[in-house]
């Protein structure tokens, strides 16, 4: 259902089973871990997370380390303006 290191490979599928018997497949709740920052990177001008990603983790399917190191829901949120300052974690974490 997810890519290979999406971040919610790791969450649980649970069952909810209606009352006419249909049975709904779902993900858990993804609780965000604390992500601290290692060092930082500011915007520049058409720069995309998976860009970022790939600068730093070698990997542009591991562009939500950077939303969740800076508490972002939307990813997008982190590119919207020149010159912003975001926090970048340690690869794995």
């Amino acid at each position: 259902m997810f890519f290979k290191g999406s971040r919610y490979q790791e969450v649980p599928t649970v069952e909810y089973e209606t009352g006419d018997g249909r049975v709904i497949r779902y993900k858990a709740r993804r609780i965000i871990p604390p992500t601290p920052g290692i060092t930082t990177h500011i915007i520049d001008e058409g720069q995309r997370l998976d860009h970022i990603a790939f600068e730093y983790f070698r990997d542009p399917e591991r562009f939500w380390r950077l939303a969740d190191c800076n508490d972002v829901i939307h990813p997008e949120e982190l590119t919207d303006r020149l010159g912003r300052v975001i926090d970048v974690p340690a690869s794995e974490g």
